[in-house]
């Protein structure tokens, strides 16, 4: 993720390594730094809109699929998948196309052009598709002169491509941060914000609703905590969900680098949790669940984890080739509402173990979500009093498995016996006094 001109997957490869490298435990908590105004680049006179309310959901080709593997009947056929397994009526509803979907040379007037070998129908028929199985249209781009795929970036272009894509019927922009120039004189940080500020400025006066998914903090991870930080407080301003960090890993990717991606991600984004806010969403990267080389506690843990952490939750995988496992794992209603809980606030860590952690999310009714996760290598028996897991003195608590569906009764602590090698344990708690 440090250079914004390597490959998707090359930054892939390469976030993966640093943040693995420094995830042998779990990252200890930091608190949001404080901006310094004389380095802090001007915000926007306004926020944008709050088009997620909650995190959002839905279907990407990305992980999965990248560039090779990216046409129309692809996208329409998980598209589909998602509304014939269900998923579309529990919230995933907004399919966006990744990276490579434009030809290499913009139009005689400028324009984008879809590459009509891999969308033979051309986009705004693929919105109308997607909008008529009751689904949300997102597509990528890019805020500098190329996308990561080396395909025409938006650098220049803003407000023609915003009008393009409303065009369209485009619902979402997924906006990257590769081969942005920094002229001499200037930040990173500063054109980086004036761009995404142009990018956000256009999508407006379009007069469409579209949901604005950022990448700039992605390519400020290694910059130190206070740069970061600042990075995510101005995308708050200018969008609704950021990526923070390194992607996760994609397809082709070993099952032993697709959990240390899991592990990685959650780690840097458990965090963050100071610095999202209702509306206003970290994003730890898609959903691997059904992806092969994942174990069952695997995908549980990466469906649990991203709940607690109201993380969007938005698959990228071949949806019509989930085994019923999987299926019940994306689609478990008691998961996702913890996901999508109206208050809006992302769990934090207040226990950690080397490799385990417990985190606690409060929600709209009273009750919290507790996770606890093994991270390790060995079965291991996790607990936390109800007080340091944040709940109120209480005669007891009243403990549902959201997994397994079992409850139980417990006087003040939660506890997790035997809890397998990389699997979690997700409680909904509620106080019975």
């Amino acid at each position: 993720m440090s250079h914004p001109s390597v490959s998707r997957i090359g930054r892939t490869l390469a976030g993966l390594t640093a943040v693995t490298a420094c995830s042998a435990g779990l990252l200890s908590a930091t608190a949001p730094a404080s901006a310094d105004p004389s380095h802090t680049p001007a915000r926007a006179a306004s926020g944008y809109p709050n088009l997620a309310p909650t995190p959002p959901m839905g279907w990407n080709n990305w992980s999965y699929y990248q560039c090779g593997g990216l046409n129309e009947q692809v996208v329409l056929d998980n598209a589909r998948a998602l509304v014939r397994s269900g998923l579309a009526h529990k919230g995933y509803r907004t399919v966006t196309v990744d990276d490579c979907w434009m030809t290499k040379q913009r139009g005689p007037k400028g324009e984008l052009v879809t590459d009509t070998a891999k969308f033979p129908h051309g986009m705004a028929h693929l919105g109308q598709e997607l909008h008529k199985m009751g689904l949300k249209f997102g597509i990528y781009e890019d805020v500098g002169t190329l996308t990561c795929g080396k395909f025409p970036g938006s650098y220049g272009h803003f407000a023609q491509d915003a009008k393009l894509f409303a065009s369209w019927g485009v619902d979402y922009l997924k906006a990257d941060g590769c081969n942005v120039p920094v002229p001499q004189g200037q930040t990173k940080e500063q054109v980086y914000h004036d761009l995404y500020a142009q990018q956000s400025r256009a999508l407006r006066a379009t007069g469409r609703p579209i949901t604005f998914s950022i990448s700039a903090p992605a390519y400020f991870q290694f910059a130190g905590d206070a740069v970061w930080h600042r990075v995510i407080e101005w995308s708050a301003q200018l969008g609704n969900l950021w990526r923070g960090g390194a992607d996760i890993a994609v397809q082709q990717s070993t099952p032993a680098a697709k959990w240390a991606s899991i592990a990685g991600n959650f780690r840097y984004n458990a965090n963050l949790a100071d610095l999202q806010r209702p509306g206003r969403w970290n994003d730890p990267d898609f959903l691997l669940v059904g992806d092969s080389g994942l174990g069952r506690n695997e995908m549980q843990s990466q469906m649990s984890l991203w709940a607690v952490m109201a993380a969007p939750l938005i698959s990228s995988t071949d949806l019509g080739k989930l085994s019923p496992e999987a299926l019940a794992i994306l689609g478990n209603r008691e998961v996702i509402a913890v996901d999508q809980d109206p208050l809006g606030v992302q769990g934090h860590i207040v226990q950690q173990d080397g490799d385990a952690a417990v985190l606690s999310k409060p929600l709209r009714n009273g009750d919290r979500a507790v996770a606890l996760f093994n991270g390790g290598s060995t079965a291991r028996t996790l607990s936390i009093s109800a007080g340091a897991a944040g709940l109120p003195t209480a005669h007891a608590y009243r403990l549902r498995d959201l997994v397994t569906g079992r409850t139980v009764r417990t006087a003040r602590t939660l506890i997790a016996r035997d809890v397998p090698p990389h699997a979690t344990v997700l409680y909904r708690v509620r106080p019975e006094r």
